[in-house]
């Protein structure tokens, strides 16, 4: 099987489409580098697989090697940073045009997430992030059984469950805790992503959705709330145009002031320099916010396994 040598696996469900799944994937997995740990992602959602454009490597090509497939390099681990390694894999490396359609029943779906599982030959990786479509569909019942039949006694650390707070929302994602209740698959947490829009120009945040809903479900299901995404603009800009996050003097997110330094010369620095996805998701916003919340899943991985 394909996850020997992966340590944790830890799903990324919602219940509802549109909360930003693969945004908090993808953060959850630059977070979890910078911090030394060697992370996989696995992209399971087979009909809009997003994860190759939120890394930035939507060229590239799945690697054919003996036994199966080498997932796609994001960047290698760096000792003297600090920084692990990343990889991924996702249906949209194997489609010959972005914008192809896949129009397959159920079956064929289950086939295909049962070959990632077995056929994607993952190095030493402490957690694989396994990013899934909305809802509970067959993707999601073949990803449960597939793994309860194949995965070692606690592989599958668990779960994260995201939402945005408006109640539209957090009614399909409460069927998704529940799910999980019905496979037996432990929720690590619940996350609000675009909990609050920060203005780029005046720094006041505004609660566009509302604010609250993911932590009150959390809390009637008496699962962990990990923490509140406010929307940022120079995320969206990162990983779609590959701009370095710049912040002006007074910007406050989440009661930290996040402004970035001038340069030497007073000037604005270079919004698209050289440097990595991981290098310059560094200077986000978010990385302050998703660097607790990864801690807080390590945290709770790690009791999962002294108990």
């Amino acid at each position: 099987m394909g996850l020997e040598k992966v340590k944790h696996i830890v799903l990324v469900l919602s219940g509802k489409g549109g909360v930003g799944k693969s945004s908090v994937t993808t953060q959850l997995a630059l977070s979890l580098t910078l911090a030394g740990h060697s992370v996989g992602i696995l992209d399971v959602d087979l009909t809009g697989p997003s994860i190759p454009r939120m890394l930035s490597i939507e060229a590239s090509k799945v690697t054919q090697v003996p036994g199966g497939w080498a997932p796609v390099t994001v960047h290698e681990a760096d000792p003297e940073k600090g920084v692990g390694s990343l990889h991924a894999m996702s249906l949209g490396f194997l489609l010959p045009k972005r914008g192809d359609a896949v129009v397959w029943r159920g079956p064929k779906k289950t086939a295909m997430i049962r070959q990632f599982l077995k056929d994607v030959l993952w190095d030493e990786t402490e957690y694989l992030l396994i990013d899934t479509p909305p809802g509970t569909s067959d993707e999601h019942i073949s990803l449960a059984e597939s793994l309860q039949k194949d995965a070692r006694p606690g592989q599958v650390a668990g779960a994260v469950v995201v939402t945005t707070p408006q109640a539209v929302a957090t009614a399909d994602v409460r069927k998704e805790l529940n799910f999980c209740v019905k496979t037996g698959i432990r929720v690590l947490g619940v996350v609000e992503n675009m909990s609050g829009f920060v203005c780029p120009h005046c720094s006041e945040c505004t609660d566009i959705f509302g604010s609250g809903g993911g932590r009150s479900m959390a809390e009637e299901f008496r699962v962990p709330f990990l923490g509140s995404v406010p929307i940022d603009t120079q995320f969206i800009a990162l990983v779609e145009e590959g701009k370095r996050p710049f912040y002006p003097v007074g910007t406050v997110v989440n009661g930290r002031d996040i402004s970035t330094a001038p340069s030497e010369s007073g000037e604005k620095q270079d919004s698209k320099d050289d440097g990595t996805l991981v290098d310059k998701y560094r200077d986000c916003s978010l990385f302050h916010i998703f660097a607790g919340i990864t801690t807080q899943v390590g945290e709770k991985i790690a009791g999962i396994e002294n108990t």
